[in-house]
Parts: C-alpha cells; structure tokens; sequence
C-alpha cells in the first residue's frame, strides 16, 4: 500500500491564504489508512481550515469531495464542474494524485495536503512498515524475499558491510541487518550457495532514469493511440 501522512496545517495554509474559495478533495481507496484521506480526514481538515482562517480574522468557503481513487482519470472527470467553482485545490491523497489534478486541470492551483512516505504493509491497526521502493527491478528471489534496496540504510548488494555487528546496523540503532537475515534464511532452506552467484550489475534506469516511466499493458479495442 502507499503510506502518506498529512502536511502539518501551517503549510496547507501557506499554500491556499490567498484563496478565498477552495476545494478539499480526498481519495478513498488507494492510500495507507482511509482515515488520512477518505471523507472523514477531508471533513476534519477542511473545519481546521476554516477555524484557523476565523482566528485570522479571514474567511473562506470551502467545498468536499472525495473520489474512490484520484489516480485514475475516470474518476477524476467527476470533479469538472466542481473545479469551475474554486481557485485551487487542496488534494489528500499520494503524489501520484496531486500530479494528475495538477495535469488534469492546469488552469487553477493544485496543492499536497499529504506527504507520500513510502509502500508499506500494515503490521496491525496504526502500524506500517516499509518494503519496497519501487525500483522497477525486484531482486528479492534471489534474497530469500527480503529487499536490501529497501531495508539496508547502504543499499548494499553484494553483502553486509563491515560495520554491522551482531546481525545489527552501524547506521540505524536497533535496525536488523537486512544481510545477516538473508544469510539466516537462505543457510535454514539450504540455499546459501545462491549468494555465491555473480550478479549483473543492478540497472537503476529503471528508478531514477530517463524521465518519468510509462506502463502499457494493452491497447483497448478502437484505441488508435
């Protein structure tokens, strides 16, 4: 799941103080923990907005609306005549969101009411931990399911570095080290030889290169494009 944490309220308002009509949008499905972004987080952003802006002697109207996903274009083809209404956009949802309204509707200001933290599994209710960064080429087959990209502090490949001491990191105190436990894991299975492998060197293109990335899948039927 993306996991995203709301912008501190100082910011959001530093974004939209000259606007005196605005739209809080939320996205119900997609983000880690729907009470970040779904209607009750739009709900509770958009009265500590409107107190805040009381207490500065300003005021502004505010108009909500959730969508089921905001990163999907048809979905957010439901919010045309809202976007007529307002002078910008506050968005609860990933980056990917923002960037879509922002493209979408390049006519008025589009701004981030979260910050995307990383993708992450829900360990239990209120607790998320990160395990991939998306790199566009998973190497965890061969790591016993484990990703170093992700969890060694280094990005180291090849092995622990010297520095970790007891199966513990030297960056992070505390922090397992990621390579003692695919070493741990691939010894219990019997498949430690795997480490003895020569891999080619990792191609990072594919997450930092080149501009932004497309997938196609598929063409649909008529799509000449």
């Amino acid at each position: 799941m993306i996991v995203i944490k709301r912008k501190p309220l100082e910011e959001i308002l530093s974004y939209i103080e000259e606007h005196d009509k605005i739209l809080v949008l939320g996205c119900q499905e997609c983000p880690y923990g729907c009470a970040t972004s779904g209607g009750d987080a739009v709900k509770r952003l958009a009265e500590e907005i409107k107190n805040k802006m009381r207490d500065l002697g300003k005021s502004i109207e505010i108009l909500e609306k959730t969508l089921i996903r905001l990163c999907e274009l048809r979905y957010v083809k439901g919010i045309n005549d809202l976007i007529k209404e307002v002078k910008a956009v506050v968005t609860l949802s990933c980056g990917v969101g923002v960037n879509l309204i922002a493209d979408i509707y390049s006519e008025i200001e589009v701004y981030p009411g979260m910050n995307t933290l990383f993708l992450g599994a829900e360990l239990r209710e209120g607790i998320c931990i990160e395990k991939c960064r998306a790199c566009g080429d998973c190497i965890v087959g061969y790591t016993a399911g484990l990703c170093p990209i992700t969890r060694c502090p280094k990005n180291m490949l090849n092995g622990p570095c010297g520095g970790s001491k007891n199966g513990v990191c030297e960056v992070r105190k505390g922090l397992p080290c990621v390579w003692y436990q695919i070493i741990k894991r691939l010894k219990k299975r019997g498949k430690l030889e795997k480490l003895m492998e020569i891999w080619e060197a990792k191609d990072w293109r594919s997450l930092y290169g080149e501009g932004i990335r497309e997938l196609r899948e598929g063409l649909r039927v008529g799509n000449k494009n």
